[in-house]
């Protein structure tokens, strides 16, 4: 519930460049995508682990 709240907050559009060219996007969208990531990366590490 908190983590969607941060997200509806922070609605602003930003630029972000990693090893494509400058992306402009929602910070919410930005901000969803690496937790997504994030919680994918600590899955599998943990099924490795276990």
């Amino acid at each position: 519930m908190l983590a969607l709240v941060f997200i509806f907050e922070n609605t602003r559009s930003i630029e972000i460049r990693l090893l494509i060219p400058e992306v402009t996007m929602p910070l919410w969208m930005a901000l969803l995508g690496t937790g997504v990531i994030g919680a994918l990366c600590g899955v599998y590490f943990m099924k490795r682990r276990g």
